[in-house]
């Protein structure tokens, strides 16, 4: 194992590693490792060889965090203690080799704590802080003393019950691919619907058997046969029911009748399975430190709304995320002010991109949504006159009301990205299942029920829906501004102990996974 510092190289006649003498062999932009040794008062750390064997024993057990054990070479640092510990080696030899495992141990934990990826290196858009808190120093020394790494490891992973959720689901999953996976339902153009009579029928109850979607008795699933009905190959009621279940786990459309997406639902293989979840655990590190007691969480691949309010009660609901070429991007902010009965003035992007077009199609276009023409200084002008193939810099707007892309309140928040919440007269999106279809910005189902909330729950005082009944476009700034989070989970723990997977609609899954799995430097 090569064992070297980062910084300088230590002298061969240095004095043995204790007292002050590890403090003073390393450079300050190792703040940690300073601060681990100071906290020791510069005693070694691991001249004990059950130390070290131990430490590399708990080493071993990251992969239950998602987490690549050979990262952090368990059997070399047992290798190389046994070296410096023999006879002939030096003081310098058995300094350099603590402060190598030390730098091993905190490099663990804040993977743990924070992710072994830096997410601004794989998302240019990433606007979240990562709000971990310190590490305990004089808590891990004291575990490093009693060869209490595991207790280690917890206090640094993050205490939000999704994280254990998460890390109970990998070890589920792994035993599922110990056993031998799931069986594969062979492609087939036709759907299977039910009451269908087919030969993919004991496979597809086999698939959700082991996945505890379908509740069957261990002789019922070796036979091949289901209650009342003698030919196994029946595409029953019972297991119309399971792959329902299934369909609204996955976010498919639930009409329990095997198609071309459900069938590849089933068919994605435990291994792709596992990696997804390792996926979701790091973005959980990333997130799931430092929380308030009392926010907005936009779940952006699970199209879906909570509010966490200070009483203890969450209200949830559905939202419309920006489609895979418009981005909603992950972002931690506050959410200051609502608009109510919000005019809506056309981003650059859609501007150019989907209004231009269909005004040069048809002058119509801009009476049909009802869209005025206005100079930069806000004057009005008339559309007939503007040579839309060069508009120069007009502003186009739409008036509240009912029909407003906007719909009849905003909640807006300082980000880069010019996103907000919002209302929607497009109501009809909420009822389907996957609903990535917006330019960026988040359209609420029951946002009006969420505005009365954040004003009740701040002490603003303002009644949306009378507010809202007079027309009138006016901003209200929140007593207490709120924090929100936007964030990307494409696997959800649901409190049943099940993991809820979800399409991986912007496909940021892949470059995570890889970053993931890249070995760290040596």
């Amino acid at each position: 194992m090569a064992l070297s510092l980062a910084t300088a190289a230590l002298a061969e006649d240095a004095p043995p590693p204790q007292a002050d003498s590890l403090l003073e062999r390393l450079d300050e932009q190792e703040g940690a490792l300073r601060d681990f040794y100071a906290v020791r008062e510069g005693r070694p750390a691991w001249q004990d060889v059950a130390t070290v064997a131990d430490f590399a024993a708990a080493l071993r057990t990251l992969d239950t965090d998602g987490l690549n054990p050979l990262d952090y070479r368990p059997d070399a640092l047992v290798t190389a203690h046994r070296q410096v510990y023999a006879e002939g080696s030096t003081p310098a030899d058995r300094a350099r080799f603590d402060l190598q495992a030390s730098r091993v141990l905190l490099t663990a934990l804040r993977h743990l704590q924070r992710g072994k990826v830096d997410p601004y290196r794989i998302d240019p858009d990433w606007e979240v802080p990562i709000e971990a808190p310190p590490l305990d120093l004089p808590a891990i020394s004291r575990a490093v003393d009693a060869h209490r790494f595991e207790q280690a490891f917890a206090a640094a992973r993050p205490s939000a019950p999704p994280y254990e959720r998460l890390r109970a689901g990998l070890a589920r999953y792994r035993h599922i691919e110990r056993q031998g996976g799931w069986p594969m339902l062979p492609l087939r153009p036709e759907p299977l619907r039910p009451g269908d009579l087919h030969e993919d029928v004991p496979l597809l109850r086999e698939r959700l058997a082991i996945m505890g979607e379908l509740e069957v008795m261990v002789a019922d699933l070796f036979a091949g046969v289901e209650s009342r009905d003698t030919d196994p190959r029946r595409y029953d009621e019972r297991l119309v029911e399971a792959v329902k279940e299934f369909q609204q786990r996955h976010l498919l459309e639930v009409d329990g009748i095997i198609g071309p997406q459900t069938r590849e639902a089933l068919n994605v293989p435990v291994s792709r399975r596992i990696d997804q979840i390792r996926v979701n655990l790091e973005r959980a590190r990333w997130l799931l430190h430092g929380l308030p007691d009392s926010f907005v969480l936009v779940d952006i691949a699970g199209y879906r709304i909570s509010y966490f309010r200070p009483d203890g009660d969450v209200w949830r609901s559905r939202i419309v995320v920006g489609r895979p070429y418009r981005r909603t991007p992950s972002l931690r902010s506050r959410i200051t002010y609502l608009t109510l009965n919000p005019t809506w003035t056309v981003p650059p992007t859609i501007l150019r991109e989907d209004v231009l077009p269909g005004v040069r199609r048809d002058l119509g276009y801009l009476w049909e949504h009802d869209l005025m023409v206005l100079s930069p200084s806000g004057q009005r002008l008339d559309p007939r006159e503007v040579n839309w193939w060069h508009p120069g810099n007009v502003i186009l707007r739409q008036r509240s009301g009912p029909q407003n892309a906007l719909g009849r309140v905003v909640l807006r928040f300082p980000n880069d990205h010019l996103v907000y919440l919002h209302d929607t007269p497009a109501q009809g999106l909420f009822a389907r299942e996957q609903r990535a279809f917006s330019s960026g910005c988040i359209r609420v189902q029951g946002v009006l029920q969420l505005a009365q909330y954040l004003f009740d729950d701040t002490g603003t005082p303002a009644h949306v829906a009378t507010l809202v009944s007079e027309g009138v476009t006016r901003n209200i700034s929140l007593e207490r501004p709120v924090p929100v989070i936007l964030h990307y989970w494409t696997v959800d723990p649901s409190e049943d102990g099940r993991l809820v997977f979800r399409p991986d609609i912007y496909e940021r899954d892949a470059a995570l996974r890889e970053a993931l799995d890249r070995p760290l430097p040596r």
